[in-house]
């Protein structure tokens, strides 16, 4: 197709290949005006309103000043007539300016002038019509002030958690007294446990030994009777319960008056083993040493919560750091279940003259394997298979911690509990080996007896103290997870949840369908900051219907 145009811009003619002509004439008005003037005014039009965009661009980013005239011709006529649209994601250089200078919590003491709400906030600057710099200046006081009392209302929460945690309930104390009171008075509170022909399941390894340590009668009662409920075999149940002199004959007057028969449960205390009382006992020594020493480091929670620069996150740690359980003989004393032999040096007998005894420490030295049980456990389900599991000469059953759906819970490594900035760590550990948990453990006594796993623990011991607590800041664990480094088996985390303590995440249903679940951290299912949702998994061990429970008030709901 070829086309023709008149010099004239008359006629047109549209001619089609091949010969065939075909004549399209095109009227056209007489010129009034030069085309070539016509075209050097569309050409000043398109430039001029290219100039308005770009006018009205600048006067929105800036934000500084009035718009003139021309910008707001610009901004009715909309910059996109021209195919572009104005980008209003920048944020002006002088914003960022403001941003990020310091303010100091000096500057905003006394202020009355700061909005207190978003609402406030846009209703300040609308009726002030701020330019860039006074909206980051307002908008930056009020964040930094929200920032400031968000921080210290979370360590208040922490503050109060740690009172909560750390003291005794009344109801508690209240059941302790009651029980002891019945211990006194009335003999059928005081039947010696187990019965004499029950004695020698003690240490019979036909039977399935189970392990608490505990100084809460209520807590070591909520254990005790959802192991034994839930078992399809009570009779070959053996529960050896430790506790401290102070808690002895409440724990003996609870359980002589709740008897969970047909299992056999034995209530003994610390002091009747011999050699607690005997030279320079290591869990003792160790306790002391952190007490002394913790007690110097940390200062007490006043001056943890008073320092203003301290992440909350680190003050909560701090302060859980101070709970009495970490300083704690039911903690320690895990560590001694098989018969060990130790060489410890004693006091002086006499000037420059040093007397070395060796002290046997025994808890059940007849028995082969036992599960160990903290006091803030439920179990759910019939725990007898676990004695099935090949422990592949390992010595400590245990799950892992750091894989698993919930992120929270299970992702701890031995970064999270030990100090890799600390040379002595790092040069003899890898931070991300997986950890393990504490609380529903399957010790292979024998296994453990061939190793040197309590008197390593006692090594790092003394070494974190020397180091003031530069190691690691708190609890068992962390001295555990040396210890018994390479002697771990791996069980299937199915037989213990965790972290219904410090999480509400975990959800009924999820908690229901696990073997035991574990109520670490602060908010204990006994006191009033548990998680009302996973309280009821502990209480419905509870009879309300019991004397001493109803006495002392103790909710079961």
């Amino acid at each position: 197709m070829q086309l023709h145009i008149s010099p004239s811009l008359r006629l047109v003619t549209v001619v089609k290949g091949k010969g065939l002509r075909e004549f399209i004439k095109v009227k056209v008005g007489s010129r009034r005006f030069s085309y070539q003037m016509m075209f050097y005014s569309l050409l000043f039009f398109t430039f001029l309103l290219r100039l308005v965009f770009l006018l009205s661009t600048v006067d929105t980013i800036d934000g500084a000043s009035p718009c003139s005239s021309l910008a707001c011709l610009g901004k009715r006529l909309k910059p996109k007539l021209l195919g572009r649209r104005v980008e209003t994601g920048n944020v002006p250089e002088a914003m960022y300016q403001v941003l990020e200078q310091p303010l100091s919590e000096e500057e905003l003491k006394g202020r009355s002038d700061i909005p207190q709400t978003l609402e406030d906030f846009i209703s300040e600057v609308k009726r002030s019509k701020s330019d860039a710099r006074e909206f980051a200046q307002k908008l930056k006081e009020m964040v930094t002030l929200m920032e400031q009392r968000t921080r210290t209302a979370k360590i208040q929460e922490y503050l109060y958690r740690h009172v909560a945690s750390s003291s005794i309930p009344k109801q508690l104390h209240c059941l302790a007294l009651k029980l002891a009171n019945e211990h006194s008075i009335n003999a059928a509170a005081r039947l010696q446990l187990p019965e004499a022909e029950l004695v020698p399941t003690l240490v019979d390894n036909n039977y399935f030994h189970f392990v608490l340590a505990s100084d809460n009668v209520l807590a070591a009662s909520v254990v005790a009777k959802s192991l034994v409920q839930n078992s399809l075999r009570p009779h070959k149940i053996v529960l050896h319960i430790i506790t401290d002199r102070k808690t002895y004959f409440p724990m003996q007057a609870w359980f002589s008056l709740h008897p969970l028969s047909p299992a056999v449960i034995e209530v003994k205390a610390l002091h009747h083993f011999d050699w607690l009382s005997k030279g320079k006992v290591p869990v003792l020594e160790a306790m002391e040493k952190d007490q002394r020493v913790r007690s110097q480091f940390r200062g007490g929670s006043s001056v943890i919560v008073a320092d203003n620069n301290e992440n909350p996150v680190v003050v909560a740690a701090k302060l859980q750091a101070l709970s009495p359980k970490y300083n704690s003989m039911m903690n320690h004393i895990r560590i001694h279940l098989p018969e060990v032999n130790l060489i410890r040096v004693t006091e002086k007998n006499a000037p420059n003259i040093r007397l070395t005894t060796s002290l046997l420490l025994q808890l059940f030295p007849s028995l082969n394997k036992v599960v160990f049980l903290d006091d803030d456990n439920v179990i759910q389900t019939d725990l007898s298979p676990l004695w099935d599991i090949d422990m592949d000469g390992k010595v400590n059953g245990a799950v892992e911690t750091c894989r698993g759906e919930d992120k929270f819970v299970m992702s701890k490594k031995f970064k999270s509990y030990l100090n890799f900035s600390n040379p002595i760590i790092a040069r003899n550990f890898d931070p991300e080996e997986c950890a393990w948990a504490y609380g529903m453990n399957v010790f292979d006594l024998a296994a453990w007896r061939e190793t040197n796993i309590t008197s390593t623990y006692y090594h790092w011991l003394d070494e974190n103290l020397k180091s003031d607590l530069s190691l690691w800041q708190l609890g068992t664990l962390p001295p555990g997870l040396i210890a018994f480094h390479g002697h771990v088996q791996t069980i299937d985390p199915f037989w213990h949840m965790l972290g219904l303590g410090y999480q509400e995440k975990t959800s009924f249903s999820d908690a229901e369908s696990a073997a035991v679940v574990h109520f670490n951290g602060r908010a204990k299912p006994w006191l009033d900051i548990a998680f009302p949702h996973l309280r009821p998994l502990w209480a419905k061990y509870l009879d309300p219907s019991d004397r001493f429970i109803e006495s002392c008030h103790i909710r079961a709901s």
